[in-house]
């Protein structure tokens, strides 16, 4: 038998994982495609026509390989932010970047604070880095700042994690609160605010934008609002400081032409996003509708996607869960306990909303049964 060169001793602990199961794998291990894809939080509503025709456009110049700079979709961005070119970095969506920054600052055994239940492509990065995750449980559904702060002091973390608006309870903290906690924040402690549904909340949600402390980078993205997920686009923005150090190791090609020229398009079209806002809203309030009419409690969201507390434990919202996937619904659930009581639908087109109120009572008729 032929050997091969080792693991490092980290990669070689990992199992052999994702952070999500896709609908497109569950799809090819149930032999059909589901009816209604309501669990990625994507937008149904896709990208901007002017969007879609600028793409359109531009795939005669896929044969070149795209700007390492990403320079025009920083300019772009830094307009829209009123920040300067040098306090944006571009990567493959969020995902891509909360990846750079654990290299950034975890070394192997590092703490790294986060929430019990939030984005697990997060943890996954850190568990990549050999991090050790250190996991405040959520309070009354949200992200716990006092606890997340008290973890981060007691365990001189080098790197914190918090979404705002949240995933998965969709809920928020108003600006004031958020505020407060970066100023609480030890000096020593990177924060990384993700706000990739920031576009879908309030705006009192969204603290002013402070490029000059160095602890806080802040990340948004165009898969959410933008409907532009399959091209894996997102930025970050901070001080010019650590900008320059997401330099240092960013996939300087990982960003193509056609996600540079689809974001830049996407951030000019801000009438198509305000339409987007309130269609997400209504749907927000469809989804609420059919929970109530059902008996189960929606939970209030600021973003693309409505939690719904199913009434009793995790294994009840997991039947639940089922049953919907058993009827070709395609939705998701929190895991972590105290959440797990819940399941998560995305807002959909109106014939994948009209599909999940239709099938949800048959679904609950069978957890139940």
């Amino acid at each position: 038998m032929r050997k091969r060169p080792p693991l490092t001793p980290v990669v070689a602990t990992l199992p052999e994982t994702v952070p999500f199961v896709g609908p497109e794998a569950q799809e090819r291990e149930r032999g059909r495609p589901f009816r209604a894809r309501i669990g990625a939080n994507e937008s149904s509503f896709g990208p901007s026509p002017r969007v879609i025709a600028h793409m359109a456009e531009s795939a005669r110049d896929q044969w070149m390989y795209c700007d390492p700079d990403n320079h025009d979709l920083k300019a772009a961005l830094a307009a829209h932010l009123g920040v300067g070119i040098d306090n944006v970095v571009v990567g493959e969506g969020i995902d891509g970047l909360l990846g750079l920054v654990v290299r950034m600052f975890i070394a192997p055994g590092d703490a790294v604070v986060t929430s019990l239940g939030a984005y697990p492509t997060f943890n996954f990065h850190v568990a990549a880095s050999g991090g050790r995750l250190v996991a405040v449980p959520y309070e009354n559904d949200h992200e716990n700042l006092d606890g997340l702060l008290e973890a981060a002091r007691r365990e001189k973390a080098p790197l914190v994690y918090l979404s705002n608006p949240d995933n998965p309870m969709g809920s928020w903290w108003g600006a004031a609160e958020i505020g407060r906690f970066i100023e609480a924040l030890p000096e020593t402690s990177m924060l990384v605010l993700d706000e990739a549904y920031c576009e879908l909340g309030p705006a009192s949600a969204l603290p002013a934008i402070d490029i000059e402390r160095p602890n806080l980078v802040r990340m948004r993205t165009f898969s959410k609002a933008y409907g532009l997920a399959g091209i894996r686009c997102g930025y970050a923005f901070g001080e010019s400081g650590v900008v320059r150090d997401f330099e240092k190791i960013r996939n300087h090609y990982g960003v193509s032409r056609m996600a540079q020229t689809a974001g830049l398009t996407a951030l000019a079209d801000q009438a198509y996003l305000d339409t987007v806002v309130a269609r997400v809203a209504r749907g927000r309030a469809r989804i609420a509708e059919a929970a109530e009419k059902n008996g189960l409690t929606p939970l209030p969201s600021a973003t693309n996607f409505v939690t719904i507390d199913c009434g009793k434990d995790g294994a009840f919202a997991g039947k639940v869960l089922k049953a919907l996937l058993d009827r070709d619904v395609f939705i998701r659930k929190p895991m972590a306990p105290g959440l797990d009581r819940c399941i998560r639908v995305s807002v959909g087109l109106d014939h994948e909303l009209d599909i999940f109120a239709e099938e949800l009572p048959r679904a609950l008729a069978d957890a139940r049964g």
